[in-house]
């Protein structure tokens, strides 16, 4: 017998909405380069992005049974995160699970191993980020966690923290940081766009980026100073 968590506590949808303005790569430099997911999760189409709460769910390999269980129990807005011993010869996810995820509301879907149908989902418009893609089906046999932290992709995911992805990535926020990470994504924001203003006005690279001093204290010179 497994015992399922179905409620979590997820942060205010006006917190979420707001972290979700900023891309993947800021948000993950702007808390300290920490929360990034492995790089092999990638979209089926780069031009999908989601925000949401992560509602985690441990497959076995080659299984979908525990994914079509978080499924029904999903809120509008989660993100399914789909760990699967990150099995990539068979394709869990496919566009029949997608139009019931997209039924329901639920922004989107992430897992370790293998999606199919990808045209269809593409057309559906769910976001769907993957280990990998192949045709290969699944059985339905064994049961499995939900709403348990979860280490997925190299990072700690908990029911409940936010979750954001694009084309670049993907990157996991802690539920209480939410806001503090929407602050400093917000002014790292605005640095970089004061610095390519500057590189457009003929500010270059070493002064704005402050190197001078860091350049020559490890013994670069060039034949400029040479030169003179």
């Amino acid at each position: 017998m497994v015992h399922v968590t179905t409620k979590i506590e997820r942060a205010e949808a006006s917190d979420i909405a707001r972290l979700g303005e900023f891309t993947a790569a800021t948000i993950h430099e702007a808390q300290g380069r920490r929360g990034a997911l492995n790089s092999n999760i990638t979209p089926i189409d780069r031009d999908m992005s989601f925000v949401g709460s992560a509602f985690t769910v441990v497959c076995a390999p080659r299984d979908n049974l525990m994914l079509q269980v978080a499924i029904h129990y999903a809120q509008p807005g989660d993100v399914l995160i789909v760990s699967a011993g990150e099995f990539a010869e068979a394709g869990m996810f496919g566009d029949v699970l997608g139009n019931a995820c997209k039924a329901k509301g639920i922004a989107a879907l992430v897992t370790d191993a293998g999606v199919r149908d990808t045209q269809e989902l593409r057309e559906l418009g769910l976001p769907v980020f993957s280990g990998s893609v192949s045709i290969k089906g699944t059985v339905k046999e064994t049961l499995g966690a939900l709403n348990q932290p979860v280490v997925f992709a190299g990072e700690l995911i908990r029911p409940g923290d936010i979750v954001k992805g694009d084309a670049d990535g993907i990157v996991v926020v802690r539920r209480e940081e939410v806001r503090e990470a929407a602050e400093l994504s917000a002014a790292r924001d605005a640095h970089e766009a004061e610095l390519i203003t500057k590189y457009w006005a003929g500010g270059t690279t070493i002064e704005l980026c402050n190197l001078t001093a860091v350049l020559k204290a490890k013994g670069l010179t060039s034949d400029i100073e040479d030169a003179s």
